[in-house]
């Protein structure tokens, strides 16, 4: 039996490394239909022995293991030589917790055998794949999100002529999505048919965060396997059109004013790659980071990249801001897709003590800088909500949804985000969270968690 179990997809692996083994899809519903049968039998032998007054509670326990087996091999999970392992445990600690007349510790070990037994298993990250996905990167036109496809703790399904792929990560049996596939856009409707059915094989179910309108369609009609998925508009991209920007009128004074404030300051501005970068102004844009103590970007994972000023990512172009002094003030970090012409923006820097106005300064500057090198597109964020904030006079659940927003605050200041990038009057595309109803809550543990539990660096 191979180490590492190749579904038949065009090769594509599930990213664990477990001898598995798999029911037949055939035999499935006829497993299902018999250890419903052999549970409830139990259950009634349970009952039957309780009403003579015998306690049979370790009849009840394995019922209930049972169950979770059937519920593990309708949602076809693989049992892997890890799961047998863990369930054997499992079993020895309820045999010792019986015998030694702990009826409630063996009840719990007992019923948990069958539970750990069909335990979701999770994707491994794929770095190695880093510059193959650059290159579909390089062909992906028109997506703010393509260059966090990037992101180091992604795994990935490409098809089968390698014009495209899919980032993604399975946690807690929810395969998430990152963004719309990259690469040619012809390919994704079956791109999409078939990593659903690579998805079902693993016994996942998927959320996808972050699709754009027209791919959100695409994965409610042809993610074939996964039929349901409902989508959920989350937000807008924040994209600046380089050729059609012009900073006059009324409506860009607030924008105007922050810039000419840095020019009074005497600050300036450099554009560079990223692997350009010497060890000594690498080092001082990382003072910069650490000034802020929330550590080097090991957080994110749909719209934030990791591997921070190291140079490993392909494609990254910083633009670099100092005070009159000459001292490194802030700078920015941009992602490049569709061959350098489109722009997306990572987290920005800058010190606690620089000039107001220090960011927007920095983007108007590389504005200018796309119009001279065939820049088209400037992605600036995403913008979640942004009506919500938009609205002066709410409804009651208005107000409810805006409290519950600031609740999120310590990770992310959305309204403080939101009135920062309508400076630059650039809502575009709305984009949705797809999620089937009966999955919300494991789908949003998995999302949160992705988003802001810290990742082990990949390399």
């Amino acid at each position: 039996m191979p180490e590492e179990r190749k579904v038949a997809v065009h090769g594509q692996t599930a990213g664990y490394r477990q001898i598995a083994v798999y029911a037949a899809p055939a035999l499935r519903p006829a497993l299902t239909v018999v250890l419903l049968l052999v549970s409830a039998l139990l259950l009634y032998a349970a009952e039957r022995a309780a009403h003579e007054g015998v306690n049979r509670g370790w009849f009840v326990a394995v019922s209930l293991a049972g169950l979770f087996v059937v519920r593990g091999l309708h949602l076809c999970r693989p049992i892997t030589l890890t799961h047998v392992a863990a369930a054997v445990v499992m079993l020895a600690l309820a045999n010792v917790a019986y015998r030694a007349e702990h009826s409630l510790a063996g009840f719990v070990f007992l019923a948990s055998t069958g539970f750990v037994l069909m335990l979701p298993h999770s994707s491994r990250p794929q770095p190695e794949h880093r510059y193959r996905v650059a290159e579909l990167i390089g062909r992906t036109e028109r997506d703010p999100l393509a260059a966090f496809a990037l992101h180091s703790s992604k795994s990935y399904f490409f098809d089968a002529t390698n014009c495209a792929a899919i980032a993604y990560r399975a946690r807690f049996g929810i395969a998430v999505v990152s963004g719309d596939p990259i690469g040619d856009r012809g390919a994704f409707g079956p791109l999409i048919t078939e990593f659903s059915a690579f998805a079902a094989e693993n016994g996942w179910r998927i959320a996808v965060l972050g699709s754009g309108q027209d791919v959100a369609q695409l994965w409610r009609y042809r993610a074939v396997e996964h039929r349901g998925l409902r989508t959920v508009p989350i937000g807008r991209d924040v994209v600046i059109d380089v050729g059609a920007f012009a900073m006059v009128g009324r409506e860009y004074r607030n924008l105007r004013q922050a810039v000419n404030r840095t020019a009074n300051f005497g600050v300036t501005t450099e554009i560079m790659l990223e692997t350009a970068l010497t060890e000594p102004l690498r080092a001082e844009l990382l003072d910069i980071v650490d000034e802020w103590r929330v550590g080097r970007q090991s957080r994110g994972f749909s719209m934030i990249l990791d591997h921070l000023l190291d140079g490993c990512h392909p494609g990254m172009l910083l633009i670099i801001a100092r005070d009159a002094q000459g001292r490194v003030a802030g700078f920015q970090r941009y992602g490049m897709s569709a061959r350098g012409t489109e722009l997306s923006l990572d987290v920005p820097w800058r010190r606690k003590d620089a000039p107001n106005g220090l960011d927007e300064r920095m983007i108007v500057d590389l504005i200018g800088y796309g119009r001279a090198n065939g820049v088209t597109r400037i992605s600036l964020a995403f913008a979640p909500f942004p009506e919500l904030f938009a609205e002066k006079e709410r409804s009651r659940a208005g107000q409810l949804v805006h409290a519950t927003v600031h609740l999120a605050d310590p990770l992310i200041r959305l309204e403080s985000l939101y009135r920062f990038l309508r400076k630059f009057h650039a809502m575009a595309e709305q984009r949705y969270v797809l999620v089937r109803w009966r999955e919300v809550l494991p789908a949003a543990l998995a999302l949160l968690t992705l988003e802001f539990v810290p990742h082990r660096r990949q390399y």
